[in-house]
């Protein structure tokens, strides 16, 4: 089957995904822990120029950060375990596992208070904060472990600093303020980490750290039965309800023949999660980790037992808007080879009734059962995006995952599509890449932070690429756009890795509505 047939096929699957907005406290287990609670996952062919030989996985965890977030800020879990998965033979299990795990340490920084007395502070700094971090009295670190084949079938083996080799990698801290920290785009690059990958020839990157939010999306609006218009003409009419927000990311730079299963098998899937231990005992008389052994023994709690799923996310929107609300912590403690329980939710997908509920006609339900949702969703196409090392005889397991053609080429950010592959299509549902603002590139084909999925999936979700079948055409048989009024773009993000803007500061020219609920107009 062509390339070409492959992008319809995939961009179709979106019909599966539903919309409206990506997954920020999705279920009703994880909206109660939101430090493992991962937001978004981007997958794509790393744009950088010079470091076209690349993937790009950008995880974020804990949603809708205020930047006045202070004293404590949005620290990693460190009793948990983050984890970025790569399928790279579509079998729906994991063939690579990339394992974060996070140190906080409180140094207990006090300054003299009279009576020869000195007393640890309340503040996260006691002075403005440089990449030594002298001044700070919470130091992060962590470390990341590689494992090929089933995640728990080994121990992971560790990257380490391709210069010193230490395995111990360094976060940086959010961005407190511009007291605090003047440049804070300067001193997180410092924190960007050139690695050693065991398995791999070439060095990647790694960073880990505070970051613009930038999913665009109407949150309030949308979850008050869809209070819009997602028929007017201004697509960006209200803007975004998180621009004011920051989230926090795993970022990973791979080689792509390090991804890969081989030259004939360029297709790979991915996801990321979030794990923590079965049991857990709080700690009546907690302390902190400065001062002495027995202190740093007594912590809030005690933790044992295996590692348990708590968070899961591959494609955007699907336990959002897509899995039933009695299903949703099931789905988030499920993987991807288990998917077929929920096959009823992509065959059957309530969202297009529900629209039609609120928008009557200017919203039809398209036809069902969606079978062909669940070949191009679930499995992918043979020998394309389903990924077969090259042998017909391969069976392709059903699993939700993010997939990416790695042989697709990046665009150039300069000249991405916000809608990634939408504008390839025709009318009548067929593919032509002379379609003038065709990106074969972008999302579905992977996901990159400019690609508008919540407009391109309420698009498809109505309709867009069914070609005869969709039941919302316009009087001249155009297809109609359906939008959340809020655009996103590659404009909106750095054209080098990690690609999310810094993150807003918490003072000074910072970010959303300040302790008085004035939104600054001059924030950048």
């Amino acid at each position: 089957m062509s390339l070409n047939r492959t992008l319809l096929a995939v961009a179709a699957a979106s019909l599966a995904t539903g919309a409206l907005a990506s997954s920020h406290r999705e279920a009703p287990a994880i909206a109660q822990n939101p430090s493992v609670d991962a937001t978004d996952f981007y997958l794509f062919r790393s744009y950088e120029p010079g470091r076209e030989g690349f993937v790009t996985l950008l995880a974020n965890y804990n949603p809708l950060q205020d930047s006045y977030g202070g004293p404590n800020y949005f620290a990693l879990n460190p009793s948990a375990l983050y984890e970025i998965h790569i399928d790279n033979n579509s079998d729906a299990v994991e063939d690579i596992t990339f394992q974060f795990r996070f140190t906080n340490t409180l140094k207990g920084l006090a300054v003299p208070t009279g009576d020869g007395k000195s007393l640890p502070v309340p503040l996260i700094n006691i002075g403005a904060v440089d990449a030594a971090g002298a001044a700070l009295n919470r130091l992060e670190t962590y470390t990341v472990g590689v494992v090929r084949g089933p995640r728990r079938g080994a121990a992971p083996q560790p990257l380490t600093k391709a210069s010193g080799g230490s395995s111990t990698f360094e976060k940086p801290v959010d961005n407190i303020g511009t007291k605090s920290i003047p440049d804070y785009p300067a001193y997180a690059n410092q924190f960007i980490h050139s690695v050693n990958i065991p398995g791999c020839a070439t060095p990647g990157r790694v960073f880990v750290g505070q970051r613009k939010e930038g999913f665009a999306v109407n949150l309030g609006e949308v979850f008050d039965l869809v209070n819009l218009n997602p028929l007017n003409a201004n697509r960006n009419a209200k803007g975004s309800a998180t621009a004011f927000k920051n989230i926090t990311t795993l970022a990973m730079e791979v080689p792509t023949a390090c991804l890969t299963r081989d030259a004939n098998s360029p297709v790979i899937g991915a996801w990321t999660t979030a794990s923590q231990r079965q049991s857990r005992i709080l700690n009546a008389d907690p302390s902190g980790t400065a001062g002495t052994a027995r202190a740093k023994a007594r912590g809030t709690a005690v933790e044992g037992g295996a590692w348990t799923q708590v968070s899961r996310l591959g494609s955007p929107l699907v336990n959002e808007v897509v899995i039933g609300v009695t299903d949703k912590d099931r789905f988030n403690a499920s993987e991807p080879k288990n998917d077929p329980q929920f096959i009823d939710y992509v065959t059957n997908p309530t969202l297009p009734v529900l629209l039609n509920v609120l928008f009557g006609d200017a919203a039809k339900v398209p036809p069902t059962p969606r079978n062909d949702l669940v070949a191009a969703f679930l499995t992918g196409v043979n020998g394309v995006n389903a990924g077969t090392n090259g042998m017909a005889s391969t069976v392709v397991a059903p699993g939700e995952m993010l997939r990416l053609n790695t042989a697709v080429p990046a665009t150039a950010a300069a000249n991405q599509q916000n809608v990634g592959a939408a504008l390839c299509f025709s009318n009548d549902g067929s593919l032509n890449l002379a379609n003038a603002g065709c990106d074969p590139a972008g999302f579905p084909n992977g996901r990159r932070p400019g690609d508008d999925v919540v407009d391109i999936e309420l698009s498809v979700v109505a309709g867009f690429l069914l070609g005869a079948n969709n039941p919302n055409r316009n009087a001249d048989g155009s297809r109609r756009v359906y939008h959340d009024e809020a655009l996103v773009s590659a404009a909106d993000f750095d054209a080098t890795f990690p690609y999310l803007k810094a993150p807003r500061p918490g003072s000074a020219n910072g970010s959303g509505p300040n302790g008085n609920g004035v939104v600054n107009p001059a924030a950048p």
